[in-house]
């Protein structure tokens, strides 16, 4: 399981005196416990969402990255910058610009959409395909993309 992976490198991480692993598994695994904790009963988490928690940190610290840039906060942005890389070694590999339109272009072609107006149909097909392989931004962005050219 994936859990189990995050808590053996972390032990790694802690033997090598690896910082900011160790702060970035720590984080991953308290996020984890809080989901499996969340609502009315204790459940372990799927693979897949522990991939989905894992997913979230991530977008967090991109975006926690990007407002430090934006106030100056070069040390903080960059600190950020190391836990996303840590995370991104656990999520699955990104899709390419050219996978993604492939797979908008398919979906596109199997629900008939003609246009902007039916992006949420669009969006039901291509995002259980996407998964955690692309941010939800982008693939909306390349659905509109598409439907407003075509």
């Amino acid at each position: 399981m994936l859990k189990d992976r995050l808590r053996s490198d972390l032990t790694t991480a802690m033997k090598a005196r690896d910082q900011v692993r160790v702060a970035t598994l720590r984080m991953a695994l308290t996020a984890v416990s809080n989901a499996e904790t969340s609502g009315d009963a204790h459940h372990d988490l799927s693979d897949d969402d522990v991939l989905g928690v894992l997913t979230r940190e991530t977008k967090k610290r991109r975006e926690s990255a990007e407002a430090f840039d934006g106030a100056g906060r070069a040390e903080l942005a960059e600190r950020e910058r190391a836990e996303e890389q840590v995370l991104a070694e656990y999520l699955p590999q990104p899709l390419t610009d050219d996978e993604l339109t492939a797979l908008v272009s398919a979906a596109i072609t199997e629900t008939g959409a003609e246009g902007p107006r039916q992006m949420g149909q669009v969006m039901k097909v291509v995002q259980p395909q996407v998964g955690s392989r692309a941010d939800g931004k982008r693939v909306s962005t390349e659905v509109k993309r598409q439907l407003s050219g075509s």
